[in-house]
């Protein structure tokens, strides 16, 4: 590999201005930095998770597409992975002359604030999704909202506020437009292809210049934490105020963050965000795209990578189950070499995953259904929208021509220490007719392949139910025999 120059300075744009900090420490966040160090205040916590959007900003980006802004949650948005970007607060928003910006002026016009704590966060939201989409539709609008509560007054006026947006000015005109080539100009320039490396011991700070160089800093400090979205290294530092020193920060690092498709295999790169993994899965794999719009909000699936995902080895992690049941595989780095495994063998105990020090998730290959397969996944929560998962199922079918099982593969989430297949519920599913009958036999099967436990989430007896009952969907809307509901109203009890 060639030598890469060493730079020991993050450099972004804030708003309008040149950023350049030669001292941040791994755990600082975007919000205490902008609050405590810029005073720019008009950016709050609220939950200082990722949850309730009122620390939303706007953060641009280069990529194959030009450069492209996403709301992001600050509050678990580390300082080290802005290097080459463009971070916008509400503070930069404005119109004409002594005149407020549109999103702001239909949020007064439409009555969509109330208390006022939350609106920052909802008017960087509404101002992303009106760059992208001038004139929303309700759903587009709902979701883009998804990552952002008010305790205060209804989504209706917020949501009437979003249609009026354009007839208060256009996108063409809105500021960020008519900065775009010269913030570009400007993030071009400093992308230098440089490793960042800030700090000194383990208190340090790291910015590979690329993936081959990720391998080699990670090679030599195989104890440091990896960094890629942060949507749940974050909230070890927010919340149990861990140190995670040293921290290689990975987000939108080149050679990780590619997605594409091969001969009925999709590859994507680790650093791959959902956000940026939708458009490609959703239509070659429809059943991940519902999924997909209930991980968390707008601001969470911008930063949160599937490989991340998965190399964090959470039980109730909602990627693992989906492509477990798909037969993906997982392709390992460890310096130069590389071994490619069953995803689900990835998966050992609680906390432990098949990956030797300095060793790294490098991409996930994911095999697109072959015509004629019935796959699909359902998950189940106390709220729709925005929560963690409680029970997660997924599930693969070929039928043989006489309509017995050829293949089946079942996953879940929630029901084990690790994302876990249920081998003696396939087992009794295999080679039989697939019929009601031969369902609901397999389901007493359950009980050999799963010992769930009993949290705030949900209990043991609850997610052993909702199991069973996911399985008996999917055969009800495999064949069409039994009215939708009979199955929902079980899997919401």
């Amino acid at each position: 590999m060639a030598k890469v120059s060493i730079r020991n300075e993050i450099r972004f744009i804030l708003n309008g201005r040149d950023v350049v900090l030669s001292s941040v420490a791994p755990e600082a966040t975007l919000l205490d930095w902008l609050r405590l160090d810029r005073s720019l205040r008009g950016t709050k916590e609220g939950c200082a998770e990722g949850d309730c959007g009122a620390c939303t900003v706007l953060v641009g980006k280069l990529s194959a597409d030009g450069l492209v802004y996403e709301s992001v949650n600050a509050c678990i948005r580390f300082l080290g992975s802005l290097d080459d970007t463009h971070v916008v607060t509400v503070e930069h928003l404005h119109g004409s002359p002594g005149q407020l910006h549109p999103v702001q002026q239909a949020m007064v016009d439409f009555h969509g604030s109330q208390c006022g704590f939350c609106t920052p966060g909802f008017v960087m939201s509404l101002y992303g999704l009106w760059m992208k989409s001038p004139d929303p539709s309700n759903a587009s609008i709902e979701k883009a909202l998804q990552g952002n509560l008010c305790r205060c007054t209804g989504y209706e006026a917020i949501i009437r506020a979003a249609h009026a947006i354009s007839s208060y000015g256009k996108v063409a005109k809105d500021p960020l437009a008519a900065e775009r080539k010269a913030i570009t100009a400007r993030l071009e320039a400093m992308h230098d292809g440089a490793r960042v490396e800030i700090g000194a011991g383990k208190k340090r700070l790291i910015v590979p210049a690329n993936v081959d160089d990720f391998a080699t800093v990670l090679d030599k400090e195989p104890g440091a934490t990896i960094v890629a979205g942060a949507t749940d290294v974050g909230l070890w530092v927010t919340k149990h105020m861990s140190d995670i020193s040293p921290a290689i920060f990975i987000g939108d690092l080149d050679g990780l963050c590619t997605i594409g498709e091969d001969n009925g295999l999709i590859t994507i790169g680790a650093g791959v965000t959902y956000t940026e993994a939708f458009s490609t899965l959703a239509k070659r794999i429809p059943a991940l795209g519902p999924l997909f719009d209930r991980i968390g909000g707008d601001q969470v699936r911008n930063m949160g990578t599937i490989g991340g995902n998965i190399a964090n080895g959470s039980p109730i992690g909602d990627m693992p189950p989906p492509l477990i049941a798909l037969g993906a595989r997982l392709t390992l780095r460890k310096g130069n070499k590389r071994r490619t495994i069953p995803l689900e063998t990835f998966f050992i105990a609680y906390g432990k995953q098949d990956r030797q020090p300095g060793e790294f998730v490098e991409a996930v290959h994911v095999p697109v259904p072959a015509k004629g397969t019935k796959f699909a996944v359902h998950k189940i929560t106390k709220r729709r929208d925005e929560d963690i998962t409680a029970a997660l199922g997924a599930f693969f079918l070929t039928l043989a021509e006489d309509g017995t099982v050829a293949d089946v593969r079942i996953a879940y989430g929630g029901m084990a220490a690790t994302p876990k297949r249920a081998p003696a519920v396939e087992k009794a599913l295999l080679g039989k007719p697939w019929t009601e009958q031969t369902v609901e036999a397999a389901m007493a099967e359950y009980a050999k392949d799963f010992t769930p436990l009993t949290d705030m989430r949900a209990s043991a007896e609850y997610r052993t139910l909702a199991a069973k009952n996911l399985l008996l969907r999917f055969f009800v809307e495999t064949t069409d025999t039994r009215a939708p509901f009979q199955v929902s109203r079980n899997e919401a009890a």
